[in-house]
């Protein structure tokens, strides 16, 4: 079997299985957050924290618990990491040095995971369990919160309360992430991922010295890595590391796994908003990009040219011989359209157009599906974007789901997809203007450039995946990269919760001959130009500095 042809049935299979969970887990999370009951376990959480679940919150005050919740996340992920040295279960391992902890704090509870250390080398057992793992349950659950909050504001009318952010968190978590991740992990661990707490081993000899690896609660925590789309992993090696990532069935689980929840969610908003051919419509738009975005990136890796790219069948450097070509594109691809940032191959390894393809789907703002959430909400946003580009093309108010998309609305979505390229674009001019950040790359011209592109790229649009041959543990690259995770992450939810504010206080106008239908392929294929058109206005020079340059010169 040629490698292009195991991986168009790989992609088909993973297709398969994304199709058959889609509607029970779509109608299972949409009970989830219309429910009125509380189940046992949630009352004594709530009991504990000393939260209402049942007071409806308003945008502010939703959005006053998303920040005071992340904000007391970061202080006890940074204290536990400079506290790691006099922990047990620490392995060994000395506290976390200021500037790496925060950024490490800041990239879990950004759901970016986002990794300037080697974890086997740096973090015990209880931050990664007690921390890292803990972070990255209710990371994930915070970004189904905001964006079930949006849909909630297209759902309801005349009222401006949104739900309540600590029951939706605590639902997310219980309902949703710990069930799937506990038959997942099991899964794994059946499949050769490890699941222990043993300490460091000695296992042989290594160009004159020993190699040591250390265990850890593996199969747990990748499972959870992938389901909340966080990234981040146990290894350097991420998921290419076969601890993680034993082989090829485990492989296309992971990728599953990460497009899981972001897909289902499309028929959750459907459901919520009672017009299931609307979720249809959203599906539609992320599951064309995803499928082109795996096109052009095959297209890129099996074209390669020359003796070597002939043999191996096509550009196999930084891959695993274990997953080849196909499924490490769709790998990659699947990682950088969602805030994944695992990875089973190195992108730096990739062509140069390879590269710019990872690069390109977080540009785009990873909502092809996306992150849990945040793929969601970034959707939405750009509908809101698309219909209002229809109504000045045909000279009435632009409509969405009943709502009227207004000045207000309309400088609201505007700011959400401002925020992230300004802090991309500005953070790594910074970098590349000043002399010390620069002596962290390892390569020169273009691509030494998309190194420092990708890394700022990744962090702001809380993807977490690295682009390698950058010296990110610098102060320098700790503080930038930790400040565009965070600026990255609750800036754009401000702007979310205030529009489904501002949506759900409106009163529904009917719908009239002049209405766009929404849930048509016309407006499925009006959203992907949209998506494709302000991605490629933002981003195209400094793509054209980076990989595109390295792409034509190769």
């Amino acid at each position: 079997m040629s490698p292009f042809l195991a991986g168009v049935l790989q992609m088909l299979a993973l297709i398969a299985a994304l199709a058959l969970a889609y509607r029970p887990l779509g109608d299972h999370m949409a009970r989830v957050y219309s429910s009125d009951r509380h189940l046992r376990v949630e009352k004594w959480i709530y009991k504990a924290i000393g939260a209402d679940p049942d007071a409806e919150m308003r945008w502010p005050a939703y959005l006053r618990g998303v920040l005071a919740f992340s904000v007391v996340s970061v202080l006890f992920l940074y204290g536990l990491q400079r506290l790691q040295g006099s922990l047990p279960g620490s392995l060994g391992f000395v506290s976390i040095d200021p500037d790496q902890a925060f950024n490490t704090a800041a990239s879990f509870v950004s759901n970016t995971n986002w990794q300037s250390y080697y974890g086997e080398q740096a973090m015990g057992h209880v931050v990664q369990t007690g921390g890292l793992a803990v972070q990255n349950f209710v990371s994930a659950a915070v970004g189904i919160a905001v964006a079930v909050a949006l849909v909630r504001g297209f759902a309801r009318s005349r009222t401006g309360e949104l739900g309540n952010f600590w029951a939706d968190l605590v639902r997310g978590v219980v309902r949703i992430l710990l069930p799937i991740s506990v038959i997942g992990a099991i899964v794994l661990v059946a499949c050769g991922t490890i699941q222990n707490f043993a300490g460091i081993h000695e296992v042989g000899q290594f160009m004159g010295g020993s190699q040591q690896w250390n265990g850890g609660a593996v199969a747990s925590q990748e499972v959870i890595k992938e389901l909340g789309t966080n990234g981040g992993g146990y290894f350097n090696a991420n998921s290419a590391h076969p601890f993680e990532n034993p082989n090829g069935f485990t492989n296309l689980f992971e990728i599953f796994l990460i497009l899981l929840i972001p897909f289902s969610l499309t028929r959750t908003f459907g459901r919520m908003v009672g017009s299931l051919r609307q979720g249809y419509a959203i599906l539609g738009t992320m599951a064309t990009i995803w499928v082109g975005f795996v096109l052009l990136m095959w297209a890129t890796e099996f074209a390669g040219h020359g003796p070597a790219f002939e043999a191996a069948g096509g550009a196999m450097e930084g891959k695993e011989t274990r997953f080849g070509i196909g499924a490490s594109s769709i790998f990659a691809v699947s990682t950088t359209l969602t805030s994944t940032g695992a990875v089973n191959s190195f992108h730096s390894s990739y062509t140069g157009l390879g590269g710019g393809i990872t690069m390109l789907g977080m540009m785009l703002g990873e909502i092809a599906p996306g992150g849990v959430g945040s793929g969601l909400y970034g959707m939405l946003i750009m509908a809101i974007i698309a219909v209002f580009i229809a109504g000045l093309m045909v000279g009435r108010t632009p409509e969405y789901l009943g709502k009227k998309i207004s000045t207000r609305e309309i400088k609201l979505a505007a700011c959400y997809i401002l925020v992230t390229p300004a802090l991309v674009l500005c953070f790594t001019a910074a970098a590349m203007a000043l002399d010390t950040p620069v002596t962290s790359m390892t390569n020169s011209g273009a691509h030494g450039f998309s190194e420092v592109l990708y890394a700022y790229t990744s962090g702001a649009n809380n993807n977490g995946s690295a682009f390698a041959g950058l010296n990110a543990d610098t102060q320098w690259f700790n503080t930038t990269i930790g400040l565009a995770m965070l600026l990255g992450r609750f800036v754009p939810m401000v702007f979310v919760l205030a529009l489904a504010g501002s949506l759900a206080e409106q009163t529904p106008v009917p719908r009239t001959a002049g209405t766009l239908r929404t849930e048509k392929p016309l407006f499925t294929g009006l959203l992907v130009g949209t998506v494709v058109i302000i991605t490629g206005l933002t981003y195209f020079p400094a793509l054209a500095l980076g990989p595109l340059a390295e792409g034509l010169a190769s």
